[in-house]
């Protein structure tokens, strides 16, 4: 996680769609939803962690080297720069990491990952469930609102954010560990020295660096949860024959289709838009400098000196490998999580 956001469903509804009028299942076996989500995040965590190395070091600025700012004039020659940058960062990086460290560093951070999997989903679904619920409540509406998911969603990141940020972090230092200049050895030995350095140096503020970035995230959490429930539901309308008599085999394969066509979709969508939030939470949770003092102290400020050095492409650092990556991760997460559900029975 750094570090970084909500990749289930709303828990009472099941993987088929149902009519409005079906018996909501929400407070039917919690602890399988858990599972299931659970589950969803640990595959997508082995799976997708050299992609996820390669992001966090695309975003930081200590293992790169910046582009001169793009001029505001021209806008086309801006995207042309972040594309170039882009592409010759990923393959400089890559070849490095393999030369210099070996295979073993596309795993570097796995650890605090894999940790931060299981309390994460317990937060994300158990306040997103609660949320929904009470939101429906007071605004009177349905919980399948867009209002609904969109406030709860919010919430549930917000909550999530908090209670792990310090899992992100440690994970995100791991991966961006290098030797350093004055005595050529590793700043972190593990997770654990890690944690006591930055208690001993930081303090505790120093555990929540990058979370007010965290929490802009939020909204792109909304915006990919809102836009994930919508398509998959006219996905999964339009596939499925118009009498409802599909065969089991069918309703799965409808089912596969409709959950990983809309993941994508959203997150391509979601992530896109909102992707130089991510750009500004690593560059938070980084390090501090040999001196012990940051370069990035808070999120207008990280915003305004990486405009000010890198131009735009400087906030797009790492967006190949993070849509390489986040897109594939929506599509495992939210296709276990909802293939373990089916699979007990619960959808």
């Amino acid at each position: 996680m750094q570090s970084s956001k909500i990749h289930g469903r709303p828990v009472e509804e099941s993987t088929s769609i149902k009519s409005t009028n079906a018996p909501s299942k929400k407070s039917h076996d919690p602890w399988v939803h858990l599972l299931a989500g659970a589950s969803g995040g640990f595959a997508t965590a082995i799976a997708t962690s050299p992609l996820d190395v390669l992001r966090t070091r695309l975003q930081s600025d200590f293992y790169q080297r910046p582009p001169a700012p793009a001029s505001t004039s021209a806008s086309s020659a801006a995207a042309s720069t972040i594309s170039k940058h882009a592409t010759h960062n990923t393959a400089r990086i890559i070849s490095n990491i393999y030369q210099a460290e070996g295979w073993r560093a596309f795993f570097r951070g796995l650890g605090p990952s894999l940790a931060g999997v299981v309390p994460a989903t317990a937060i994300k679904f158990w306040v997103y469930g609660n949320a929904k619920r009470i939101g429906a409540q007071v605004l009177g509406t349905g919980e399948d609102s867009t209002l609904v998911h969109a406030q709860a969603a919010i919430s549930a990141g917000i909550a999530t954010a908090t209670a792990t940020n310090p899992i992100w972090l440690v994970k995100t230092r791991l991966q961006l560990d290098k030797a350093q200049t004055t005595t050529g050895t590793r700043r972190y030995k593990n997770s654990l020295d890690c944690i006591r350095q930055v208690l001993r140096q930081e303090g505790i503020s120093g555990l929540y660096r990058g979370l007010s970035a965290s929490y802009l995230g939020s909204l792109e959490t909304a915006l990919h949860l809102v836009l994930y429930e919508r398509i998959k539901t006219a996905l999964h309308s339009s596939l499925g024959s118009p009498d409802g008599k599909d065969t089991a085999t069918q309703k799965e394969i409808t089912s596969w289709l409709s959950t990983t066509g809309a993941a994508g979709s959203a997150k391509f969508a979601a992530a896109l838009i909102a992707y130089p939030h991510e750009v500004i939470r690593t560059r938070l949770r980084q390090a501090p400098m040999e001196n012990g003092i940051p370069k990035y102290t808070g999120l207008l400020q990280c915003f305004k000196l990486i405009a000010k050095e890198e131009g735009m492409a400087g906030l797009y650092g790492g967006l190949m490998p993070h849509m390489l990556r986040s897109i594939p991760s929506a599509i495992i997460t939210l296709g276990v999580y909802e293939f373990v559900l089916r699979f007990v029975g619960t959808s």
